[in-house]
Formats: C-alpha cells, structure tokens, sequence
C-alpha cells in the first residue's frame, strides 16, 4: 500500500507542531529553573541596639550563589563588610552580615551564582535615616534613691523601738550594787540604833543597884559579926 503525497505532508506537519510545543515546553521549564537576580533581596535591619544587613534568596532551583557586601561613598566602595555563600530555595534563605550601618549609609550587594547570575542588587542598599537603640529595660531613676535626710531618719525610727535603752541598763546597776554592799548611810543608822535604843543603860542601873545592895549586905555582916563580940 503506497503513501500518497497528502498523507506524508500530514504526517509532517503534525511532527513539526509536536516538536515546537516540546521545545516550547522545555524552554518555558528552563526558564523557570533559571537563577535570576530579581530572586535576592538585601535590607538593612537592628540586633537589639546594633545594626546589621541580611540578604535572602529565593531561588526555587537552589542554585549556590555567593553574596558579597560593599560600603559604598560617592559610588566607590570604601571597604568589603562580608562574603557569604547561600543556596536558595522557593520559601526563601537569609543570611545575615554583622555591621554597625550609620544612617543612610550605602551598601552594594552582589550576587555571583554560577554561570546566571553575575550581579547587582539594583538599587544599591540604603539604611534607614535612624540608628538603632537599645530597647528600654525600665531602669529606675537616680530620684529613687534615699536622700540624707531619709537615712538620717532612720535611727530614730529604730530607737522608738520596745529594745531596753542605755539609761535603763544603767539604773539597773547601781540598785544591784547597793543591794550587795550596805552603804555608809545604813551602817550609820545602825550604830544610832545600837547607842540610843539599847537596854545598855538599864541593864548598868541594875548592876549598880545590885552591887550597892550588895555592899550595904557586906556592911551590915560585918557590923553585926563586931557587935555579937
């Protein structure tokens, strides 16, 4: 069975639309895995009261790519902050640059991501107009502190207190003292006692008495014992 002409040009035609939707396809495809600068992104942002500068990579094909940070002046570059190397991917990767920026300080941030991309983040990276602080911790005031007159205070409060003053402890010691050793003012109203109140002198008028008596016994014995001679 033999093709006719019309056959073949068909059969060629369909060939030729299948062939340029694959190659529509695979271009479409390439393209899509393709690294390009328009996927990284520089910004310059504060660690608590210092600055730095972060770059993320939002290549969905993860193609390693290296970033390279400038400080910029007049559109020279002044020094090299840092390289880093990164590998993307489609949620996004940041790395981060440790760098003190002053405000509207310039920064030129540049990709070299194998063979795709050998570039610039355009616009060049400019930092915000206010530097960055460290957050308020809530640090009393030098106002809190006691003033001499409170410390002053202090004492008083204290000596209102119901702990024994020095004037109580010291009366207590004398009263201790005369308790033990009699004082010359006792000792003299003793002797008073002894010489006024005594039964000394009566006790002298009866010895008299008696001894009278007895020298008058005496007087009369004798008498007596003369006479009956």
């Amino acid at each position: 069975m033999s093709i006719t002409r019309r056959t073949a040009r068909r059969s060629v035609r369909i060939l030729g639309v299948a062939s340029a939707s694959a190659a529509l396809a695979l271009g479409v495809a390439g393209q899509a895995l393709a690294c390009d600068i328009s996927e990284f992104s520089a910004e310059a942002v504060c660690d608590g009261a210092k600055g730095v500068i972060t770059v993320t990579d939002k290549d969905p094909s993860g193609v390693p790519a290296i970033i390279t940070v400038f400080l910029e002046n007049n559109g020279a570059d002044v020094k090299q902050v840092g390289k880093q190397n990164v590998k993307g991917s489609g949620d996004g990767v940041t790395i981060t640059f440790a760098e003190d920026w002053k405000p509207n300080a310039v920064y030129r941030v540049h990709v070299k991501a194998g063979n795709q991309v050998d570039k610039d983040i355009k616009p060049n990276l400019t930092t915000p107009s206010t530097a960055c602080k460290a957050e308020d911790t809530g640090t009393p005031t030098p106002t809190a502190k006691p003033s001499p007159s409170d410390s002053a205070s202090t004492p008083t409060e204290e000596s209102e207190s119901p702990t024994p003053s020095a004037s109580e402890s010291g009366s207590t010691a004398p009263a201790d003292t005369s308790s033990n050793a009699p004082s010359p003012a006792v000792g003299d109203s003793n002797l008073a006692e002894t010489g006024a109140n005594s039964n000394t002198g009566l006790i002298a008028g009866i010895a008299i008495a008696l001894v009278a008596l007895g020298g008058g016994a005496v007087f009369f014995g004798l008498r007596r014992r003369g006479a009956s001679r």
